[in-house]
Formats: structure tokens, C-alpha cells, sequence
């Protein structure tokens, strides 16, 4: 799902996804100067691998996500510590968005239950 920037207002702009077992539902929302504000909450079952054992499971996924969103290149005028994005096109593809969090959780540390019970019997 494509959105473009120039179209965000004060007043939000919801989005709901769903990507097998994941829904991704949130608003975007003009912040202030060439900032956009994405709020978001990732629910649902993700599949991942198991650190210890290789095994497939599902991981139960609970995740608020906040961030800024800049039309063009973001300047830092005031110092503050911001976490942004930069659309080069004045769009923003919610789906890559999507793809880009969970690749960023299946890429931590994950036990599956067998191997966290063992894990704790040790």
C-alpha cells in the first residue's frame, strides 16, 4: 500500500495491513515541517526459527512502532534525536515498511518452547 506524503494532514490517516498471520494497523499524521508521524501496533503470529534446536515456530508478536517519516532529506535544525525515514519520492510504501519490522524481529534471538524449558532446567 503506496501513500503519498503530500496527501498526509493533521487529521490521520489509517491503515490497516495484513500479511499472513501479521496485521500491521496504525495512522500516519502530519507532524510538523516535512515530518510525518507513522504510529503503529504489529500483532499476530510470526514465523521464525528457534536459535538452539533450528526448529520452525510461531512467535507471538505484540509490538508498538513510532517514527517519523520525511518528506526528502531530514535536516536536524534543533539536535533532537528523532528516529526517521526518508522518502526520496514524496511516497511511502507501508508494505516495505511491514516487511523491513519483521525481518528486524526474525533477526534477534528466538527459543522455541522445548529449547527455553531446557534452557531453564540447566
Amino acid at each position: 500500500m503506496k501513500v503519498s506524503l503530500r496527501k498526509v494532514t493533521t487529521t490521520p490517516l489509517d491503515f490497516d495491513i495484513k500479511s499472513n498471520e501479521i496485521t500491521f494497523k496504525g495512522y500516519l499524521q502530519y507532524h510538523t515541517g516535512k515530518l510525518i508521524l507513522l504510529k503503529a501496533e504489529l500483532n499476530g503470529l510470526l514465523d521464525v526459527q528457534c536459535n538452539r534446536c533450528g526448529a520452525d515456530f510461531k512467535l507471538p508478536i505484540e509490538e508498538e512502532i513510532e517514527f517519523f517519516i520525511s518528506d526528502g532529506i531530514y535536516e536536524d535544525s534543533e539536535d533532537i534525536e528523532l528516529d526517521v525515514v526518508e522518502s526520496l519520492d514524496s511516497m511511502v510504501d507501508l508494505d516495505d515498511i511491514l516487511s523491513s519490522e519483521l525481518e528486524l524481529i526474525k533477526s534477534d534471538y528466538h527459543n522455541c518452547d522445548n529449547c527455553e524449558d531446557s534452557w531453564e532446567q540447566e
